[in-house]
């Protein structure tokens, strides 16, 4: 069905796919909420920093 080298550019596309398919599910449930998890948390921290600082002066 396949000659050597079909069998090989087949397997090295299955690997790149299935690469990129776990990466993209690592981001989507991992980096992307961290990300934004932090960036929030960070938010807050500044508001919190600011009204501190208006109450002292």
């Amino acid at each position: 069905m396949f000659d050597f080298d079909q069998y090989l550019g087949f397997l090295a596309f299955l690997t790149i796919l299935t690469i990129g398919f776990w990466l993209m599910i690592f981001l989507l449930t991992f980096v992307i909420p961290y990300w934004v998890g932090g960036s929030i948390i960070e938010m807050v921290k500044e508001k919190i920093e600011a009204r501190k600082a208006k109450r002292e002066a």
